[in-house]
């Protein structure tokens, strides 16, 4: 990798981050990020929708960079870095998929941390372990989203 692939991947991953962080708890809806994991063609739309929503957000994002910072990157490889990003945000934000990931993998004791418990007057938080599994999931592919927007710089 160049100098400049490197110089790029340094500017896009955190951008990446930042415009994650906003598409997660502004852009989306209250009503995506309580239906997204529904089953059925009701959660598929909502989760969806969510992605669009967050993938405008990240991909204006990147395209910010580009025109502020001048930044000598290929379409193909900001579209491939969008692309990998927007497919892997879905998988994640079906929830089942990735709660099945969780027990699979012995963390299925920390994906339920702090949840809510059945027939409870519990209150949900942020702070749960299904939550920091979901964000560390998007954060892992923000990086390879940033990694691929960087092969494409000369």
């Amino acid at each position: 990798m160049s100098t400049t692939s490197a110089l790029v991947f340094a500017v896009t991953l955190p951008a990446l981050l930042v415009a994650h962080s906003v598409a997660d708890h502004w852009v989306q809806t209250h009503h995506q990020a309580l239906t997204k994991g529904a089953a059925g063609w009701v959660g598929r739309m909502a989760c969806a929708r969510h992605v669009a929503s967050y993938t405008a957000t990240t991909a204006a994002t990147v395209g910010a960079l580009v025109v502020v910072l001048d930044l000598p990157v290929s379409p193909w490889w900001v579209a491939a870095g969008q692309l990998v990003s927007a497919v892997s945000h879905y998988w994640a934000d079906r929830r089942s998929t990735l709660r099945g990931l969780a027990e699979r993998t012995g963390k299925a004791a920390f994906y339920a941390l702090g949840a809510p418990r059945a027939g409870r007057d519990d209150n949900p938080s942020l702070g749960t372990g299904a939550y920091a599994l979901d964000q560390s999931w998007h954060h892992a592919w923000l990086l390879t989203a940033a990694l691929l927007t960087a092969v494409g710089a000369s």
